[in-house]
């Protein structure tokens, strides 16, 4: 259990993004699958499923671009070689 609760420490700025983007995202689906179907209760299944998938495709989809951007910066600013002392 305590690596779950470090890896959500670790991660929480974009978990939060992750479940602010899931809320939206469920209100959006509901109002299209409404409109589409004019079924309640499908606009609310279809509204829940898919955002969910989503969500978890977002975490992922931001920590890849996270791990890409640190990658570059790293690349960019490589660390210095210690000088090698001459005996």
């Amino acid at each position: 259990m305590s690596r779950i609760r470090t890896a959500a420490r670790h991660n929480l700025p974009t978990l939060m993004k992750t479940g602010s983007y899931y809320v939206i995202h469920v209100c959006v689906a509901a109002l299209v699958a409404y409109a589409v179907t004019g079924n309640l209760i499908a606009s609310l299944t279809l509204s829940l499923l898919e955002p969910t998938v989503q969500a978890v495709a977002f975490f992922f989809h931001e920590k890849a671009w996270e791990r890409a951007l640190r990658r570059r910066s790293d690349a960019a600013h490589p660390p210095r070689a210690e000088p090698v002392p001459v005996s």
